[in-house]
């Protein structure tokens, strides 16, 4: 597989309850280098401090990896990576917490499918390597997929549209759900 130097960004939403906590992050992933076993990966931040503002763009918006602290007034993350999976179920996820609490690692994992779990605070080099390490885990894991799926096509399992539909879902989460009026117009999200 070709190393994502070739221009490639990888789209990362942080989300953190304490606007210190993003300026930190957004300092560090803009001047570290993020590279993983020959990839590089050249990073675009998008930055929130309410997990409700950020789970309404992760329905419209492409992600590579999702950055999440565990503790938030609105929603935990682990909520909020639960539904941000329903949404972009192929986009990474990690999270950032200051508590050592066992329960949350583990609903984190089972029920969120986390990449990672970092501790606050963290170590620059780590973080930036769980990082790379859990985009370039994506891409292989893109790629198996993609290839799967071109034999699913190849073998009359998966057809050339459903194959369409899933890469337009990929690109624009929520492109391909369509909600119909009682009259059967199209319905248009107001926002």
């Amino acid at each position: 597989m070709k190393p994502s130097a070739d221009g490639k960004v990888q789209r990362l939403l942080l989300l953190d309850d304490e606007p210190n906590i993003l300026s930190s992050l957004r300092r560090l992933l803009t001047v570290a280098p993020c590279a993983c076993n020959g990839m590089r990966f050249r990073l675009e931040l998008e930055c929130f401090t309410n997990p409700i503002q950020a789970l309404a763009r992760a329905r419209h918006h492409a992600f590579d990896l999702f950055l999440v602290d565990y503790r938030m007034p609105e929603m935990d993350g682990v909520r909020f990576l639960r539904a941000a999976r329903e949404a972009q179920p192929d986009a990474a996820r990690l999270i950032l917490s200051g508590y050592a609490d066992l329960d949350a690692l583990m609903a984190a994992i089972n029920e969120a499918h986390v990449f990672r779990f970092i501790s606050k605070p963290w170590l620059d080099y780590e973080l930036v390597s769980a990082i790379a390490q859990a985009l370039a885990y994506r891409e292989l894991a893109l790629e198996n997929q993609r290839l799967a799926d071109l034999m699913r096509v190849q073998t009359g399992r998966l057809t050339p549209q459903e194959l369409e539909l899933k890469r337009l879902e990929a690109l624009e989460p929520g492109i391909t759900r369509v909600r119909w009026g009682p009259d059967g117009a199209v319905l248009l999200d107001e926002s």
